[in-house]
């Protein structure tokens, strides 16, 4: 019977009970005007209301999520389908499901992946909070589409579709709201063939359950997901912004306007070097980690990067670093005992030392952390 299934409308749902009835009869016909082989598949994920009840008697197949939360329930839906097409619909009533045609006919046209937007649809008054509908979703959205490569206008909307055999491709494990930016995330990355269509977003007839908890989810997976926006690229402005102030300011003070800068902005400048760098070694971690891994497409330079690294070449990098700095340590040195012993005022060029030998001595031991954590994936150790 499985197997005779083209269409399959997955449903999580947990204390739906007011709506969850109308959402399967809705389903239902909408399958059944479109002409589809299909199913309603609802996956309860711990009701207490009697939702699960309620699905069954108004035609749905039920299947059981005991792990909470929003993609717990769509992955263990999913698994349960046997359609060649999956659509994924909220059960709170907030969709048209009259529109299913709009996510089947473009899967069965040649497409991978169908993306709802109330956006560029209709939203009725109501449907959103005004927080949520002018900034956390909308920053959301701008996130998605400013850190990968996929172009939507909704990264939320809960009406969805996507064939079996580009699903099985995506790398999906979320278990909470993040799901629906994660399922958008990994289909950029599989290079997922995708379409927009307007939908129509009713109010709920119960209370809002949109939390500020659920926009930081989202941001949270689009950030732990960009090691290059959230690491490497704040590493490498705070590092080139730390060692320009101390190279600025060591032949001496320098006045902006009515401010004047000395000696004072270079231990500034130190510390803010010294946090880039350990911010782009976190993001070298981490890309290292993802292409040992394979964790879906990485960055050309990543794997040139390996392809050129050594354990010796590293610790010569550091080694070189941290010499430059113990040179200028032993140069002030030299010029305080040449001056008897006496009052030597040398905080600038100190303070710049003292950043190179840190700098150094990171880079010698991330060299060999970098080893540890690539293992024998590549030719070099």
């Amino acid at each position: 019977m499985a197997g005779a299934v083209e269409v399959s409308v997955v449903i999580p749902c947990r204390n739906e009970a007011a709506t969850i009835d109308g959402c399967v009869r809705d389903a239902r016909a909408a399958l059944e005007a479109g002409g589809w082989r299909g199913e309603v598949v609802v996956c309860d994920n711990g009701s207490t209301d009697g939702s699960a009840e309620a699905a069954e008697a108004a035609g749905a197949r039920v299947v059981h999520q005991p792990i909470r939360g929003y993609g717990a329930a769509v992955l263990r839906g999913f698994e349960a389908a046997g359609g060649s097409i999956l659509v994924l619909v909220d059960g709170d009533g907030t969709y048209d499901l009259s529109l299913l045609p709009r996510f089947v006919e473009p899967l069965r046209a040649g497409y991978d992946m169908v993306l709802g937007t109330r956006r560029n649809g209709r939203m009725q008054p109501g449907s959103m909070e005004a927080p949520h509908r002018h900034v956390l979703e909308p920053v959301q959205t701008w996130l998605s589409r400013r850190f990968f490569d996929f172009r939507v206008s909704d990264v939320r909307c809960g009406f969805r579709s996507i064939r079996r055999e580009a699903l099985d491709r995506l790398n999906l494990g979320a278990t909470g709201m993040e799901f629906a930016s994660e399922m958008l995330i990994q289909a950029a990355r599989a290079g997922l063939d995708a379409v927009e269509v307007p939908v129509s977003f009713r109010p709920r007839r119960r209370e809002q359950r949109r939390s500020v908890g659920d926009g930081w989810r989202v941001v949270r997976q689009l950030l732990l997901l960009s090691p290059t926006r959230l690491f490497l690229l704040p590493g490498l402005l705070l590092l080139a912004l730390g060692l320009g102030l101390e190279l600025v300011l060591l032949p001496g003070p320098v006045t902006v306007g009515r401010v004047t800068l000395d000696f004072h902005f270079m231990f500034v400048g130190g510390a803010v070097a010294i946090l880039g760098a350990q911010l782009l070694l976190l993001g070298v971690y981490a890309k290292t980690w993802a292409l040992v891994q394979d964790e879906g497409p990485t960055d050309p330079w990543i794997r040139r990067l390996h392809l050129h690294y050594s354990l010796e070449r590293g610790v010569s990098l550091g080694g070189l670093i941290f010499g430059a700095g113990l040179i200028i340590n032993v140069w002030i040195l030299a010029a305080w005992l040449s001056a008897g012993r006496g009052e030597l005022f040398a905080v600038r060029p100190a303070m710049l030392a003292l950043t190179l030998m840190i700098l150094g001595a990171e880079l010698i031991f991330a060299s060999f952390f970098l080893s540890v954590l690539r293992g024998s994936s590549f030719g070099r150790v």
